[in-house]
């Protein structure tokens, strides 16, 4: 299973780089699976199979290798959520990327960001962590080479871009919008930087604004931690259940946790495996009842129940009716 997600306000950008393109963004987004209201609020996410075809049908429509390159110039700070403000914010580009290496989680956790020294360079290291369109990462080598010029100036370049991805069959917008070697066909997907660059104070270093954002990061993190938990139990409750009744144990195992962690986990969302087995069954017994083809006997296999008492009982609980019952009064 899948579970990456991205910000929502980054499959915005998307939308206005098509829209830029020619192309119509917002059917684009609807082909793709997005509804308007999916990508409401800062906080909104998109999760990546989504994205994937987002970005199929980008390329295809546009007709353009360099999309990736040219969506970086419809991103903001506020496309970064908080960790845009903070690297903004930054005393120095060493302690933006440093900031982003922190908290891009914030941003996607389908690319794991690594930041380092190495002699008289810095390296920022893009490592995905589940499949992505080649082109992404082209964005996002654009959006900080962007804002590091917004931080240090125009003429700001890195010393080098080393890139995994197959070399383009036009190349022209890479070299004119990154100003820099590239080497396609790298075994890591690096920009490679001077130190001298890296840490030189800029003007624009705001430590409390840093402080502020980097706060609101990690809450925003934690959040998402406790969400994500919550959504991986129910998916694969909901995958399992028709085998037969998941334990706790088995769950974790999957989640590669062990039982205790993933209690403490879901603790600290406020909820326990037993509420969540509970409520997706009840889900998944509402949702059989209403479709006519399943007999109560196999609803009773599909929701794991050991016998069709045990279900009814469970369904008198949730509803005070018995499966039979609710299904006479419901469906016509």
């Amino acid at each position: 299973m899948n579970h990456s997600s991205i910000l929502g306000t980054c499959v915005k950008a998307m939308g206005r780089a098509l829209d830029a393109a020619g192309c119509n963004g917002p059917a684009l987004l609807a082909q793709a699976g997005f509804e308007s209201k999916d990508l409401e609020g800062p906080d909104a996410r998109a999760p990546l199979r989504k994205t994937g075809r987002l970005w199929k049908f980008a390329l295809a429509a546009t007709g353009d290798p360099a999309f990736g390159v040219k969506l970086a110039r419809h991103y903001t700070y506020t496309t970064f959520h908080s960790l845009g403000y903070g690297m903004s914010a930054s005393s120095t580009l060493k302690e933006a990327f440093e900031r982003a290496q922190r908290y891009f989680r914030v941003v996607s956790d389908a690319v794991e960001f690594r930041f380092l020294r190495h002699a008289e360079e810095y390296h920022c290291i893009l490592e995905p962590t589940t499949e992505v369109p080649v082109e992404s990462i082209d964005a996002l080598v654009g959006i900080f080479l962007r804002m590091c010029r917004l931080l240090a100036g125009r003429e700001f370049a890195p010393l080098a871009i080393e890139l995994c991805r197959p070399r383009p069959a036009v190349i022209d917008e890479f070299e004119r919008s990154w100003r820099a070697p590239i080497r396609f066909g790298a075994g890591r997907n690096c920009l490679r930087f001077d130190r001298e660059s890296m840490e030189r104070t800029l003007d624009s270093g705001n430590p409390e604004l840093a402080q502020v954002s980097d706060a609101i990061s990690a809450r925003y993190l934690a959040r998402l931690e406790r969400f994500n938990i919550e959504s991986q139990v129910r998916e694969l409750l909901t995958e399992r259940l028709c085998r037969n009744e998941p334990t706790q144990h088995q769950v974790a195992r999957q989640l590669n946790m062990s039982s205790r962690t993933l209690q403490r986990k879901l603790s600290e969302s406020g909820i326990t495996f037993k509420e969540i087995l509970d409520e997706t069954r009840h889900a998944l017994a509402l949702a059989y009842l209403g479709a006519s083809e399943f007999s109560v006997g196999e609803i009773t296999r599909r929701l794991g129940f050991s016998s069709s008492s045990s279900f009814t009982r469970a369904f008198r609980r949730w509803t005070g009716l018995s499966p039979s019952d609710w299904r006479a009064i419901t469906v016509s």
